[in-house]
């Protein structure tokens, strides 16, 4: 084997790239040192023989009928004196004499050896981690800049930044460090791989490495929340009803966990058993806190959960971290309350409902009671609801019932013909009264509001037009929905032969507003 053959297979061994991709940087190096010897304009290609490691230098001119160039090209009849088989669109080789490197040639097919190397050495870096995504590896600290950490993997270098390192946390030259592979990414500069102790999945993985029964996919780990390096939160399920996951992942004496808190610097973790049911889910992750009430908005994904007054500071944590730490792991918002504050929000809600009907249907307190204990909130429901409904409260007859119906009809009727009035007298442009899922009433107060043609209810955004109307008025879907039909007018049908750059201006001036 030729010297060039066992350079080439010294520099694929250390780099750990293909023998092949050496070699075809070494051609492409003597390629260049070629054409600085006879002129860059020459296509002189190089090839190194894979088995014997002979270099065959050969100089390529394109056969063509008309000749532009000279340098590259040649007419037919001159090619066929060379090889009768030839023809326009092949190409006439000549053999080149074996080039004696100069220095400066030298050092040029050197710089292209390594550049090439190094462009094959990183292909190879980011073809091999890309797919590590989500891995833990061990490395080295080879840097440490301004707090970020350059960690030697062996095969490749990562970066750990300095905000995804725990609190307290320093390394120095030569430390060992594990880290979570959260991204890697392929750059100008080579491929970066972001590593992370940080990083929620980063325990997740911690308790895979430490669990069998995790690592078997006999228990999931389902969501972690972290508040890195000082309290975290992990919620596991076991897909064999005879495997406790907490236990399993508290280990014998809690060895499996304190394995995982050591490596984190101490951070504090609870195991949380993860339920289907919001409700149960999210009253295990308020742990070590006990829950007295639930109650859900599936909407909103919004939970008010009431706790003993005495539970209350345990429910939030120092400085909110349980409840923070428990909404992240189960993605809901939660409002904690107190038993007293809950009582005392329920008896304003009862009163302010009982004086409602008290006024609206002209009933005593007596019958408003009854109403509000029975779930009706508002005069509407009483006024639409089955009769029956009213009938099957104890104490109301069908007569009493019938009444109350008609009175809370009644009722609505007035408010709307009010409505009616003083929008009307405000200017409002009638449109807007006949837009779908606006009442008289919302469109009085968006009167009051200054909002008085469809261009007004245009302009606003979503969340402008759902203050105005109160935060239970609409929902975001009809919000958009009475928005958009007040822009309907911007888009009305324009003349078929309407020039193209008018109907764009017309669209820009949509665009403005």
């Amino acid at each position: 084997m030729s010297e060039l053959l066992q350079v080439a297979d010294v520099v694929a061994r250390e780099k750990g790239i293909e023998r092949d991709e050496v070699l075809a940087a070494m051609e492409q190096a003597i390629q260049k040192a070629a054409r600085s010897k006879y002129g860059l304009e020459h296509d002189i290609r190089a090839h190194i023989d894979r088995r014997s490691g002979e270099i065959d230098l050969k100089r390529f001119r394109e056969v063509v009928d008309e000749v532009e160039d000279e340098t590259v090209q040649v007419p037919v009849a001159y090619a066929q004196r060379k090889n009768p088989s030839l023809k326009a669109g092949d190409f006439l080789t000549d053999q080149l004499p074996p080039i004696d490197f100069g220095r400066i040639a030298a050092q040029t097919a050197k710089q292209v050896i390594v550049q090439k190397v190094r462009e094959a050495e990183r292909k190879r870096q980011f073809e091999e981690y890309k797919d590590r995504v989500g891995e833990i590896v061990n490395g080295l600290v080879k840097r440490v800049d301004y707090g970020n950490v350059l960690v030697d993997l062996g095969r490749a270098e990562g970066i750990l930044r300095r905000d995804e390192l725990l609190p307290r946390e320093h390394y120095k030259v030569n430390d060992r460090v594990r880290c979570y592979i959260y991204d890697v990414r392929e750059e100008t500069k080579g491929p970066q791989i972001f590593l992370s102790r940080t990083h929620p999945q980063f325990m997740a993985k911690l308790f895979s490495m430490e669990v069998p029964e995790i690592y078997d996919g006999i228990i999931e780990v389902k969501a972690v929340a972290r508040d890195p390096g000082s309290r975290a939160k992990i919620a596991v399920l076991s897909r064999d009803s005879s495997i406790d996951p907490v236990g399993a992942c508290v280990g014998m004496r809690g060895s499996r966990v304190q394995a995982v808190v050591g490596e984190l610097q101490g951070e504090k973790i609870d195991i949380i058993p993860w339920s289907p049911e919001p409700a149960t889910f999210i009253v295990n992750a308020l742990a070590p806190a006990e829950v007295s009430k639930v109650v859900l908005d599936d909407d909103n994904r919004r939970i008010e959960v009431v706790v003993p007054d005495e539970q209350l500071s345990l429910a939030i944590g120092r400085r909110g971290q349980n409840v923070r730490l428990a909404s992240m792991l189960t993605g809901w918002d939660i409002d904690i309350l107190t038993e007293a504050e809950e009582s005392e929000r329920r008896t304003e809600e009862f009163n302010s409902r009982s004086q409602l009907f008290m006024d609206a249907l002209d009933v005593d307190d007596v019958i408003a009671h009854l109403l509000v204990t029975e779930g009706f909130t508002d005069v509407e429901e009483v006024a639409f609801v089955p009769l029956d409904e009213l009938t099957d409260i104890q104490g109301f007859s069908p007569e009493i019932a019938e009444e109350l119906q008609q009175r809370a009809q009644q009722y609505l009727a007035n408010l709307e013909a009010e409505a009616i009035a003083h929008y009307t007298a405000l200017g409002v442009a009638p449109e807007i009264a006949e837009i779908e899922d606006l009442s008289a009433v919302m469109v009085a107060k968006l009167g009051d509001a200054g909002i008085m043609t469809m261009d007004d209810l245009g302009d606003l955004a979503s969340d402008e037009l759902m203050e105005m109307l109160g935060a239970d008025a609409l929902t975001p879907d009809q919000a958009n929905a009475v928005i958009m039909a007040a822009r309907a007018s911007w888009f009305e049908d324009a003349p078929q032969d309407e020039p193209a750059d008018a109907a764009e201006a017309d669209a820009d001036a949509v665009a403005q507003r």
